[in-house]
């Protein structure tokens, strides 16, 4: 019988050994985004989870911090903004009471041009000369406490002198956080490198610190904490097709919408399977380019068995954003070791113009590759750099099963025909 995996704009087929047991095999369909993303906007505006509606948050005098998500997500920020302020508006708060503040993390800043683009023609000409990006290096953050756990908090100073903050951005699986959107937009988004570094450091490797885990998950919870201490008051998320296309929106108290958005992505993407797999074949599909073609690797990692093996499916047609990667990949440094580095500061010097979340990939991918035997089919990458990895190398899917088969001739197998953006679950 004959499987597949998407690649690229098509379809790769393949064929299992006889010894092989599929225990899934399931492939997600697109799912449409709504006719109309302005109305959609609306109806959750008009229709807040666990709060009043922006128009009753707000006070005339306020000072408003309006934080929007960068271009390396889809998010339609061009539509929500013009929407928001014309409700902070009919609340008594003139456009020039606002702050636009791209919520960046520590991903590199954005260009003025960059920011016009996100934010649309009409919001960029209504916060004239108030849309700035988030510098996480700056001196001028502001410490505003720390976590239950510890962490510290030090904010952009325009959101922590700030009456209200609302912010916008997207819910979608997150392989650390549980599910990203929600308070993210504050911790990452508008904190300073040295509170993001001690947060995401710290927890990273936790065993709850995982996809489809929010309650007991350390990672959110801290996350939540800070958005409480920043006094975030209303989130807008949006679930996001491979399209780039609104699929339904959520809105309201940060955390209550974020749990809605959540579960309504959960029903979206779930791929429930009955055990571990000793084998899972996964493609990287939507999410093809750069560091995202990642992700589909590591949700594979979650429901693969110890010593057991993933075959990763990947074009890597645009692999330049990788390549510091597999430059530290080739290191003799383990997974812990590299971690503990990190931990103490020590950064390697061609890493520290990466964002945070790209510097931790090399501790998944070193762990990675200690716990599975990964074989990657690229045609983006040489063998010679998929060994540097700590990979194998195949030409295609039938030639990195027939090595996986020489060595495991029984075998549990999941395929996953679009690994980019499934939640695997283990029942």
């Amino acid at each position: 019988m004959a499987y597949y995996v998407n690649y690229g704009y098509e379809k790769q087929d393949f064929s299992l050994p006889k010894g092989w047991n599929l225990i899934c095999a399931e492939d997600k369909p697109p799912i449409p985004g709504v006719a109309d993303p302005v109305q959609e906007i609306r109806r959750a505006l008009d229709n807040p989870i666990g709060s009043p509606k922006i128009e009753e948050l707000a006070r005339t005098g306020m000072e408003v911090a309006l934080l929007f998500d960068d271009l390396q997500r889809p998010t339609p920020v061009h539509l929500a903004l013009p929407e928001i302020l014309n409700r902070l508006n009919r609340a008594g708060i003139p456009d020039k009471r606002v702050s636009g503040i791209c919520a960046l993390g520590t991903h590199p800043i954005p260009t003025m041009e960059q920011l016009k683009k996100k934010v649309g023609e009409e919001a960029f000409s209504r916060l004239q000369g108030r849309i700035s990006a988030h510098d996480p290096h700056s001196s001028d953050n502001v410490i505003i406490g720390k976590t239950h756990r510890g962490t510290l908090v030090e904010l952009n100073p325009r959101v922590a002198f700030s009456d209200l903050i609302i912010g916008v951005g997207e819910c979608m699986p997150h392989p650390i956080a549980g599910f990203g959107g929600g308070c993210k937009i504050i911790m990452p988004g508008v904190c300073s490198y040295r509170s993001v570094a001690s947060h995401h450091f710290t927890w990273m490797r936790h065993r709850n610190s995982k996809v489809n885990l929010l309650d007991g998950n350390s990672f959110y919870e801290e996350i939540v904490d800070a958005g409480r201490l920043s006094r975030l008051a209303f989130k807008l998320d949006f679930i996001i097709n491979e399209k780039k296309e609104a699929i339904r929106a959520f809105a309201g108290d940060p955390i209550a919408e974020h749990r809605e958005a959540s579960h309504y992505a959960t029903s979206l993407y779930m791929i429930p399977l009955s055990k571990l797999a000793d084998v899972s074949i996964t493609s990287a599909f939507p999410l093809e380019v750069g560091v995202q073609a990642t992700k589909s690797l590591v949700m594979a990692g979650f429901c693969t068995r110890s010593d057991g093996a993933i075959i990763w499916v990947a074009p890597q047609k645009e692999a330049g954003p990788i390549f510091p990667l597999i430059k530290e990949m080739g290191s003799s440094e383990s997974a812990s070791d590299f971690h503990r580095r990190l931990i103490q500061g020590d950064v390697p010097d061609h890493l520290k113009s990466f964002g945070i979340s790209y510097i931790m990939q090399v501790v998944y991918f070193k762990e990675l590759a200690e716990k599975f035997k990964v074989f990657h089919v690229t045609e983006g990458l040489s063998p010679e750099q998929v060994k540097m990895m700590k990979f194998s190398y195949a030409d295609n899917i039938q030639d990195a099963i027939q090595q996986v088969s020489e060595k495991m001739p029984r075998a549990d197998v999941a395929v996953f025909p679009s690994g980019g953006n499934i939640i695997p679950e283990v029942r």
